[in-house]
């Protein structure tokens, strides 16, 4: 991994794949946080976007939550029972702390997740990058949210809120918009009303001359049901919060890890499913 003060590019088998930058630039009303992108195939086909017209809080690949015991880690409007999408001074930035580990293929991170009255969460990030074969490689990300606080604190999502089918926030990956939305389909299911709010071992996204395969890699992982859109703008995440909040009392963590198997092509599900069983390491 070469690096910069501001960036570092993520690389597999000498090729860069993904440029992360861990201190942005960005208006406070989009979070503030480290991103990937862009993100490529092996080919060099970006499958990643950044600040899209259609949401400019959507940030290639990382963590986002759009409510940490009401601050917003996602960008953008707040969604507020009763009153819908609302425009409220409540956005967080996760900080760049340092990088204890880095390698050409990957990193461990320590970030600071702060909200406008002071620091709510530590995250441990850790991003490694595999060649999976000449035409796939796994982006294996792992996010641990610790509460420094002295309070209970709870993580929510616009679902929990009141908005129905919005149970975004977690792990997000907005992916390359194009002329034709992406396919999506899961080992059993087809289409993003079959797949949407569901658990799934693996899902994947089908675009042009790509495929991204989501993967979750660890049991609580699996049970997170997914977050997809494909039509109005081609997006897959995990749903921390779906029915419920997730309550995080103090020095309490709460891990995830989701594997992505990046590969150029359209794989259909034997390709997919093959591939997930060699990214996903028991």
């Amino acid at each position: 991994m070469t690096s910069s003060n501001d960036t570092a590019v993520l690389r597999v088998a000498g090729r860069p794949v993904g440029r992360y930058v861990t201190r942005p630039e960005l208006p406070a009303r989009l979070s503030p946080r480290p991103y990937l992108h862009p993100v490529t195939t092996l080919a060099g086909t970006a499958v990643t976007e950044l600040t899209p017209a259609d949401h400019a809080h959507h940030l290639g690949v990382g963590v986002a939550v759009p409510d940490v015991e009401g601050f917003n880690f996602w960008g953008g409007r707040t969604y507020v029972r009763d009153q819908g999408p609302t425009e409220l001074d409540n956005h967080g930035s996760q900080r760049h702390v340092a990088f204890q580990l880095r390698d050409p293929d990957g990193f461990v991170e320590e970030l600071r997740w702060v909200a406008p009255g002071g620091e709510l969460l530590r995250e441990r990030r850790t991003v490694a990058a595999t060649e999976l074969t000449d035409q796939a490689w796994a982006l294996d990300l792992t996010f641990s949210l610790t509460n420094v606080t002295k309070d209970p604190l709870s993580i929510g999502s616009p679902a929990t809120n009141g908005r129905p089918g919005a149970a975004y926030g977690g792990f997000f990956w907005r992916a390359r918009k194009e002329s034709c939305a992406p396919e999506v389909f899961s080992a059993g299911a087809e289409g993003e009303e079959q797949v949407h709010g569901r658990p799934a071992d693996w899902l994947a996204l089908r675009g042009g001359t790509w495929t991204l395969v989501f993967a979750g890699a660890t049991e609580q992982t699996r049970r997170d049901p997914w977050f997809v859109r494909t039509e109005e703008y081609p997006g897959v995440g995990s749903s921390l919060a779906y029915g419920e909040r997730l309550p995080l009392p103090p020095g309490e963590t709460v891990v995830r890890r989701v594997v992505t198997v990046v590969a150029d092509g359209r794989l259909d599900r034997d390709a997919a499913a093959a591939l997930v069983r060699k990214a996903v390491s028991p």
